[in-house]
């Protein structure tokens, strides 16, 4: 495989950044842009995201461009950079993933000269020590694999401040983009599903559960082999399985067995991917996972108390012997499922080879008594119309009396039936509303509008919608909105970047810089003195680089997000009350107590100062000629 060529771009040249190639005004020097300024000292990289559409066009391989001084070098995958990018032995050539964790890209390797894809951790230095580790688990369970229906891995390593994985680069697509194009042909499913249960057998003969398997996680070569990737989620099964991360289940619901979804601690094992397995079968069959619904909660209760529809309902077209062995993958108690993923991949051999299969569909009398343990109160009253009717066919006159008794029986029971319905529904309905605002308040407008929609009622249905629904609903129209959260104290103060692509936040003594386009949270910046509560904030309208603070101490500091380092500017105020940049950037005026001062921002050095016994000036202000 070959690649587009790219022209090498010259990043230090008179008059443009060295790092973005923009153009620098002329008034700034260094080589440096502001704005590359301030996400070098963030490590961050300087535009807004870009989701590749696919591998390059065809041509030669380009050369590689330097990355920029460390000190400016991005901490986070670049969003959209120029390429192509030196990385350690690698050349970046190309982004084609990047997920809520890590970022893909397609790759060169120098050293070997090969097309790879090279994996890193979003957020680098600013990645919680608990995703560090799930990454690096990812890399160290698929690295200790070595199976041609698994992704292998290269390398793993640590470089200019970035976790990272190199391996298997496959050009095709995913299962999940190829049964958006329809259902996949009965065999050609069986062929893949075969080929994967083999692969995850070969993983759990060494201990090591998958608990994330479904069709996005599976690529097809150009040779047509399915490869499995993404072990993010994967354990040893020698060690105690962890469910929940920060209280929210691991996996993906669509395709998640119910003892996962349930979180019993010690259930979850090889059956359980041998669930996964046919949930990965229904939906190449049916174009569809076996349980959808509007919410992950009505997802996973779907999963542990609903039978999946039938494949052959959806699809009429799938042969019964593959749905039987389909359902008995999604069977509810593992320990009716095939018992391991090699029985599983032999009986799809049996399949594929037109011999008989072992299992067996579920006899009608088997879902009759599985849907009566489901639904009991419903069951009842069935058993009791039968007794009625057999009771009136044999005409006797205590048949009448056991009649009118049954009767009443069956009406107090489906009354309460009815109440216990309409008091869960009510239930479900207040909880969804408190979750509604939960989300508003958090900015996940998308959530918000998916939980109102699911109490749209269809028609024919009860309306419970109320003025609460109504007035969330209005307030979930307007998605321009978005919330900043997560700050340990109250917000006091805040400013945009001269640009407006920042946000500053002080929330006591910690500076949290935001970028408002992608809605990240860039990093933060801490005062050294614990107890000082930053009050008031600015820019300054010439660089990015330049912030004045100052808090209830009375010290003003200038901040330097190059270096992270905050100077004393002014000292031994009492609490100020404003500060302001002149338009030039060159003074810095405060208000404080009795008492205006204006200094030199350069120098330190105070030009000018006023005081009035009788009059506490609040607020400053230049004129926008800086007079």
């Amino acid at each position: 495989m070959t690649d587009a060529p790219a022209t090498k771009k010259t990043m230090n040249e008179q008059g443009h950044c060295a790092q973005c190639g923009a153009p620098l005004p002329r008034d700034i020097a260094g080589g440096i842009c502001p704005q590359c300024e301030l996400r070098g000292a963030l490590n961050l990289s300087a535009d807004p995201p870009q989701i590749a559409s696919g591998p390059a066009a065809h041509g030669g391989e380009p050369a590689a461009a330097a990355l920029s001084p460390s000190r400016h070098h991005s901490s986070i995958p670049p969003l959209h950079p120029s390429y192509p990018i030196r990385f350690g032995d690698y050349e970046l050539l190309q982004e084609i993933a990047r997920g809520g964790m890590g970022v893909v890209y397609r790759a060169r390797q120098i050293s070997l000269d090969r097309i790879v894809a090279v994996k890193m951790l979003l957020f680098g230095a600013l990645s919680s020590a608990q995703t560090v580790q799930r990454f690096r688990s990812e890399a160290a369970a698929a690295a200790s694999l070595q199976h041609p229906h698994i992704l292998a891995i290269y390398e793993v390593g640590f470089n200019d401040g970035l976790h990272f994985f190199a391996m298997e680069y496959v050009a095709g697509r995913s299962l999940a983009a190829i049964v958006k194009d329809g259902a996949l042909l009965p065999r050609r499913a069986a062929t893949y599903l075969k080929s994967i249960a083999e692969a995850i057998h070969y993983a759990h003969e060494r201990n090591i559960l998958h608990r994330d398997l479904k069709p996005s996680n599976v690529l097809i070569d150009s040779l047509d082999q399915p490869k499995v990737t993404d072990f993010g989620l994967a354990k040893r099964l020698e060690t105690e399985i962890e469910l929940t991360l920060s209280g929210q289940l691991l996996g993906s619901p669509n395709y998640m067995p119910p003892e996962q979804a349930a979180a019993k601690r010690g259930a979850v094992g090889k059956r359980s991917d041998v669930y996964a397995l046919g949930a990965i079968l229904y939906h190449l069959l049916t174009c569809r996972p076996p349980f959808v619904a509007p919410t992950v909660a009505a997802t996973l209760q779907e999963v542990l108390n609903t039978e999946p529809v039938s494949p052959r309902v959806l699809n009429p077209g799938v042969p019964p012997d593959l749905e039987t062995i389909c359902l008995k993958c999604l069977e509810k108690d593992s320990a009716k499922r095939y018992q391991s993923a090699a029985a599983l991949a032999e009986e799809l051999g049996r399949y594929l080879n037109d011999e008989s299969i072992q299992a067996r569909p579920v006899a009608t009398a088997e879902k009759i008594w599985r849907w009566c343990r489901r639904k009991p109160v419903t069951a009842s009253l069935g058993a009791a119309t039968m007794l009625l009717m057999v009771a009136v066919a044999i005409g006797s006159p205590i048949a009448v009396v056991r009649i009118n008794r049954e009767r009443q029986r069956v009406e107090q029971a489906r009354k309460q039936e009815s109440q216990q319905r309409q008091q869960a529904e009510a239930q479900a309905y207040t909880s969804d509303m408190n979750l509604v605002q939960q989300a508003w308040d958090e900015g996940n407008l998308r959530r918000a509008q998916a939980l109102l929609r699911a109490h749209i009622p269809e028609p024919g249905q009860p309306d419970l919608r109320g003025f609460e629904w109504r007035y969330l609903w209005q307030l979930c129209q307007d998605e321009s909105r978005y919330a900043f959260t997560n700050f340990e104290h109250d917000v006091d103060a805040l400013a945009f970047s001269p640009d407006g692509k920042f946000l500053a936040v002080c929330a006591g003594p910690v500076i949290k810089l935001l970028d408002i386009n992608s809605k990240l949270e860039l990093g933060e910046l801490r005062n050294a003195n614990k107890n000082d509560t930053i009050y008031r904030i600015a820019f300054s309208p010439k660089s990015t680089n330049i912030l004045a603070t100052a808090g209830q101490s009375g010290v003003i500091h200038l901040w330097n997000l190059t270096t992270k380092e905050a100077t004393p500017f002014a000292e031994h105020l009492s609490e100020v009350d404003s500060i302001e940049f002149s338009p030039d950037g060159k003074m810095l005026a405060a208000a404080f107590d009795l008492a205006l001062g204006v200094w030199n921002v350069e120098s330190k050095r105070l030009l000018w100062t006023s005081t009035n016994s009788h009059i506490s000036p609040r607020t400053v202000a230049f004129t926008p000629d800086g007079t």
